[in-house]
């Protein structure tokens, strides 16, 4: 049996991993402090329970009600580089060697700073972090359902300008319920005609439809979540029956579905653990990994997610090792640096893990 204690020690990567829904609560409560900012509980542990609370009520937009508030206290440069650089740190302390981290610029754009001087100062926390913490990451920037194609056009544009500056991928995040991903065309558009990455949330809160438009309109190359997949299945227990089109497709092409446990329960798309997909997807051969999306609002980090794939689907270190080679091979880092981390990190790191678990292998 895996025990937390062994997860600990293997080493991970981290694909789906919000910069505004992973800050430190005692960091949101200084920021709050020092700048003015009305938050809803100043003890940092109540407000990580307020948060926690908030998010855990079946609903994605529900749960996307709590980064009103981290959202409040990232409104500075230095605020900005001073998460990032946290960020950093925390999926260190995980033996996280690789991650990428997302974030709307928008959202961080209220009190007056330019579009530009916020990705230079959450790049200059990443490259903080980096040096400091012995982790690679790139930064995929998001544009958000609900506002205009315009907008996200402008936010495809920069991610596209700061590309060879750790800017890694585009994405498109937000509620899905009304707001399809083919509306933001131009700029998906815009990054594919720029040879550039293409990760998008679709099939969390609504069904097959968004995953398809994400795929065959918006040309993704990844799908956050994909819970909903299942829709176009016949499962047995584990063992898939039949396959729709789109599964087909999906399975076929080894399209990488970035799966986050813990928030599929908490915002309703997967009712319980025991029904998350998650397992019949890697049992079937899909491209899985598993991602923490918001670890400050769903109470998580990449060590708990792993902990209840080994509870639940009684996931072994090999199994654990060919989600985390799912994830590698399925980043947006170049290949050469994709190749360096697999041969010279994680698959060593495993043999070791493997040595050290079972001296007999």
């Amino acid at each position: 049996m895996v025990t937390k204690e062994m997860i600990k020690k293997l080493p991970k990567v981290e694909l789906h991993h919000h910069l505004d829904g992973g800050v430190r609560p005692a960091t949101i409560v200084e920021l709050a402090e020092m700048n003015n900012i009305e938050i809803p509980e100043h003890n940092p542990a109540k407000l990580a329970e307020w948060l926690h609370r908030g998010a855990d009520r079946k609903s994605l937009a529900l749960y996307l009600e709590g980064f009103a508030v981290t959202c409040s206290v990232m409104q500075t440069t230095d605020a900005l580089t001073r998460i990032a650089r946290e960020t950093l740190e925390d999926l260190a302390l995980q033996n996280v060697k690789y991650a990428e981290i997302r974030f709307a610029p928008i959202l961080h754009a209220e009190t007056g700073l330019n579009l530009e001087e916020i990705v230079k100062a959450v790049l200059t926390g990443m490259e903080e972090g980096k040096q400091d913490f012995d982790i690679d990451y790139g930064v995929i920037l998001c544009a958000m359902r609900h506002q205009p194609a315009e907008v996200s056009l402008e936010m495809a544009e920069l991610a596209v300008s700061f590309r060879d500056r750790g800017v890694v991928g585009f994405d498109i995040a937000g509620d899905e319920h009304g707001h399809p991903p083919k509306r933001h065309l131009d700029a998906f558009q815009h990054i594919r005609n720029k040879n550039f990455n293409i990760t998008i949330h679709a099939g969390e809160a609504f069904g097959v439809e968004s995953i398809w438009q994400a795929l065959q309109i918006c040309g993704t190359h990844r799908i956050g979540h994909a819970t909903r997949l299942l829709e176009d299945m016949v499962v047995h227990g584990t063992r898939i029956e039949k396959l729709g089109s789109l599964a087909d497709f999906i399975r076929d092409k080894r399209i990488p579905l970035e799966m986050c446990l813990s928030s599929n329960i908490q915002t309703g798309a997967a009712p319980t653990l025991d029904e998350h997909p998650f397992h019949v997807y890697y049992r079937n051969g899909f491209r899985v990994m598993l991602c923490t999306d918001n670890p400050l609002m769903s109470d998580t980090d990449l060590v708990k997610e792993m902990s209840l794939a080994a509870e639940y689907y009684n996931f072994t270190i090999r199994d654990f090792e060919k989600i985390t080679l799912n994830a590698m091979k399925s980043a947006f880092a170049h290949y050469d640096e994709r190749l360096r981390i697999i041969y010279d990190v994680l698959k060593p790191g495993y043999a070791k893990i493997r040595q050290e678990t079972n001296p007999t292998e």
